[in-house]
């Protein structure tokens, strides 16, 4: 993968964690702030209901604007390049679709229960995020995972872990499989915003479906 990708592979699945460049995190930041100055449109692209997190919004992205920001074009190609990456050659017929793409927007004490997705792929990055997540109540506490993602994957046993924590960054990306289970953690003491964003998306059924040979 070049420079500007990474394949992680902390258990099963690769996950590939991806840059997103200054010009698209400022596009899609100012996309969601014009939004949010129409209530009506913010309450017609309303995507809680469908969602598994207990935070302060979700909503989708509208079809056009994912088309014209150039936002598919970059799931489309970073999903080919990872899964091309994993499996060891350069994939022809991918046949990537987009389902959906939405924005959360989380404040303190908000969070994300553990949850998979739909469709094949997945994927989810930063576009905003707190100064400071807080600190843990018990101050003896070496972990504090305010604010991160957790992946799950299996149960853990010798020699392979089964969660992978990551701690948001603005501009980080994250691509994985539907399936692999995630959670956000609550962060404390900040009025600021976590904002993410994420997608599902449907690929070749030839690909997805590792038993179909």
């Amino acid at each position: 993968m070049s420079q500007d990708r990474e394949l992680i592979r902390p258990f099963g699945p690769t996950i590939a964690k991806v840059q997103m460049s200054e010009e698209l995190i400022k596009k899609l930041n100012h996309y969601v702030d014009t939004l949010l100055l129409d209530n009506e449109k913010t309450k017609k692209l309303d995507h809680g209901k469908n969602l598994a997190g207990n935070v302060k919004q979700e909503f989708k992205l509208e079809k056009d604007f994912v088309k014209k920001s150039g936002w598919g074009e970059f799931l489309e190609k970073n999903s080919h390049d990872w899964i091309s990456s994993s499996i060891g050659e350069k994939i022809s017929d991918f046949n990537f679709r987009i389902i959906e793409s939405w924005i959360v927007r989380q404040f303190q004490n908000e969070y994300n229960p553990l949850h998979w997705h739909g469709g094949h792929i997945s994927g989810v990055g930063y576009l905003k995020v707190p100064n400071n997540l807080g600190e843990t109540y018990q101050q003896n506490k070496n972990l504090n995972q305010n604010g991160k993602l957790q992946l799950v994957h299996g149960s853990k046993i010798f020699l392979s872990p089964s969660t992978y924590t990551i701690t948001p960054k603005v501009g980080d990306f994250y691509f994985f499989p539907n399936y692999l289970m995630h959670a956000v953690y609550p962060f404390i003491n900040t009025s600021e915003e976590r904002r993410s964003i994420s997608f599902n998306a449907l690929i070749s059924d030839e690909i997805y479906n590792v038993y179909s040979n």
